[in-house]
């Protein structure tokens, strides 16, 4: 299984997608730039996954903002108790 599969099944689990040319792109670079400058790993990975991040965190505000509102009805009294027989 790919890395970027494994991503979407994971991602889909929790009901959000990720753009695949988004995601194809940013794994190219990335990969050219580990290839030519194999120090700057540690840093390649981390600026992917913030960028991963603040993609799926825009993503699943759209999500939200196109979901409508649901009211939460206020909670019920308890009901008062019955006199003992």
């Amino acid at each position: 299984m790919k890395l970027t599969e494994a991503i979407e099944k994971s991602l889909k689990k929790i009901g959000v997608t990720v753009s695949k040319p988004v995601l194809a792109v940013l794994c190219i670079v990335f990969g050219i730039l580990v290839i030519v400058i194999p120090a700057l790993l540690g840093i390649i990975v981390g600026i992917f996954l913030i960028i991963e991040g603040v993609l799926l965190l825009t993503e699943h505000m759209e999500l939200q903002k196109q979901q409508p509102k649901q009211e939460v009805p206020p909670p019920q009294p308890p009901a008062p108790p019955t006199p003992p027989s």
